[in-house]
């Protein structure tokens, strides 16, 4: 892997820490392409279509993942690259580095007016994200976060809550999968009084916000791509959580389907609680 601390690896690539800035300062950049077409509480002005399989695209969509192509190669042209908008290349399969990259996560929110839509980037090193941005334009709030340094909002370090257990927890997700948790947690005969967060359109935002602890646990259901979760994914390690499947196993990214079934985004105090109830719950 490359040395993310000296100004660039062996084989001479930019160090993580070196292209942290750069990324940053494009993810700003590219804000400003998406927010003008942002109308907040009512709907955009921007173009929308339907792609295959009918979710919405909008002219802010392209457009963001235009400006990123361009310069997130000019920034690391090694890197080889997998967006939402973009039609895949194998070429990254055999790629050391790839940006994965969602020019807009939460589209439907960004339609419709919601604040919760983001700009999600994440570097992958020989397979693992190494250094991740999800940015809320609507609110201005930026998490990022370099393998091994911890993550950040606005700066400031973050860290996930310190909750252990089920009661008293803020959740989030789809419903049918609170309800298996809660039922299966009744079944090991636990029957906690949670609070049920309305579930936030953007899901590298859901699990940005476990987090910096204002969630508790973030349900993921089936289908989520590696450009929905791998920044955000990098950002909840750095601030001591996990995302993994319903067996305990991590996020594995850069495969030929980036596709991931259900999912569970919790500090790593509340995992094997949480597995043990969906378990339970499916029973």
């Amino acid at each position: 892997m490359t040395d993310t601390t000296s100004p660039s690896g062996s084989s001479g690539a930019p160090s993580v820490a070196a292209l942290a800035p750069l990324l940053r300062e494009a993810v700003r950049e590219a804000a400003t392409l998406a927010l003008p077409f942002f109308e907040p509480g009512g709907q955009t002005r921007a173009r929308v279509w339907s792609k295959s399989g009918g979710s919405p695209v909008t002219e802010a969509d392209v457009a963001v993942d235009t400006f990123l192509k361009v310069r997130l190669s000019e920034v690391e042209p090694a890197a080889a690259w997998l967006s939402e908008e973009t039609i895949d290349d194998p070429v990254r399969l055999g790629a050391d580095r790839v940006w994965i990259v969602d020019p807009i996560d939460g589209t439907r929110a960004f339609l419709s007016g919601h604040p919760d839509w983001s700009i999600a980037v994440a570097l992958l090193e020989a397979g693992e994200p190494v250094l991740g941005v999800v940015f809320a334009p609507a609110t201005g709030r930026f998490y990022e976060a370099i393998a091994g340094e911890g993550a950040t909002l606005d700066g400031a370090p973050i860290r996930v809550s310190d909750r252990a257990a089920l009661e008293g927890a803020r959740i989030t997700g789809p419903k049918p999968m609170q309800d298996r948790l809660l039922g299966g947690a009744a079944r090991l005969g636990d029957a906690p009084t949670v609070t049920r967060v309305e579930r936030v359109p953007s899901l590298a935002l859901r699990l940005a916000r476990v987090a910096e602890g204002m969630i508790d646990l973030g349900l993921v259901s089936k289908d989520s791509r590696d450009w929905d979760l791998a920044a955000a994914d990098l950002i909840l390690r750095e601030a001591g959580g996990v995302v993994c499947d319903l067996d305990g196993r991590p996020t594995v990214y850069n495969r030929p389907e980036p596709r991931h079934g259900e999912l569970v985004a919790v500090p790593r105090a509340l995992c094997e609680l949480t597995l043990a109830a969906l378990a339970r719950g499916n029973g």
